[in-house]
């Protein structure tokens, strides 16, 4: 199957419908992704009042004098997210975000659009998780991060019980920003394919790693979808664009996606074409 390939804008945009514009432009232009990412959340209601009011715990990449106005500032109203979507449409590519509390959720589910995306920091969240069930007909793309293995099973099994597995895609994810290489655990992607690849739509990659050879790795593995974050500037104000490929480092990840999908075949026959005519020319073969 072909690879398909998300770019996770998420906040990256800095706030900015501008730069976020860029950022579309860039990763279906130059990068030639499949689909971009951003985020909706409900600040009020992921954060208590003590965490909204408190400072951010990492001062220079605040957009805010608390973590709250710090969110606030970063957040994309539902008009801008219809908005993006028709920007997305412009440059041929596929909307999607995530979401990450019920209000978010029920935002977004009245736009359509083709994914929706499960955050591993929100894939308990059942009401949430009932709610796109029953009110979202897209693919439901869920990350496993922070996740032990029988709340896995109780994930797969809650989206079965609505009739809605087939829509899922399971994402290995370790939640860590970066994520050291000894901690991505790559192996999991055949894990999570041998477990539960019959009862849904597919697994996924979602990294938050440096380079882009360990997604080479996941394909070889069996992941079919691939998230990464994606910014224009890995130096920019903000926890997010240090964990992130640049464009050019995109571009190389679709590239060598595709290129591999391509190269994992069995030989259709005993001797290639392109081997028949080295054959004839170099095979030592006793007459």
């Amino acid at each position: 199957m072909k690879p398909y390939i998300i770019a996770e804008i998420g906040c990256n945009h800095k706030g900015s419908m501008e730069i976020a514009r860029e950022l579309i432009m860039t990763a279906a232009v130059f990068c030639k992704v499949d689909a971009v990412k951003f985020q909706k959340r409900c600040n009020v209601e992921l954060l208590t009042p003590e965490q909204y009011s408190a400072p951010h715990p990492n001062p220079m990449h605040s957009y805010g004098d608390t973590y709250g106005s710090h969110r606030e500032f970063l957040e994309f109203d539902v008009d801008q997210h219809k908005h993006l979507m028709e920007i997305c449409e412009e440059f041929g590519v596929v909307y999607s975000t995530s979401v990450w509390d019920l209000t978010s959720a029920k935002e977004i589910a009245p736009l359509n659009p083709q994914i929706i995306k499960i955050p591993s920091a929100s894939n308990l969240h059942w009401e949430m998780l009932g709610y796109l069930a029953t009110h979202y007909a897209g693919e439901i793309h869920l990350s496993f991060g922070m996740t032990t293995k029988e709340e896995e099973e109780q994930i797969v099994s809650f989206f079965e019980k609505y009739k809605r597995n087939q829509d899922l895609v399971l994402y290995s994810c370790t939640s860590g920003y970066p994520v050291a290489f000894e901690d991505i655990c790559l192996m999991e992607i055949p894990r999570l394919k041998q477990q539960f690849g019959a009862r849904v739509k597919g697994i996924g990659f979602s990294g938050h790693h440096l380079g882009i050879a360990a997604d080479v790795a996941g394909l070889a593995l069996g992941a079919q979808w691939f998230e990464r974050h994606f910014t224009l500037d890995r130096t920019w104000k903000g926890t997010d664009h240090a964990a992130s490929l640049e464009p050019d480092g995109m571009r190389r990840l679709v590239r060598d996606l595709h290129n591999v999908a391509k190269a994992l075949s069995y030989k259709e026959q005993d001797l290639l074409e392109v081997e028949k005519v080295q054959r004839a020319k170099l095979k030592w073969v006793n007459r």
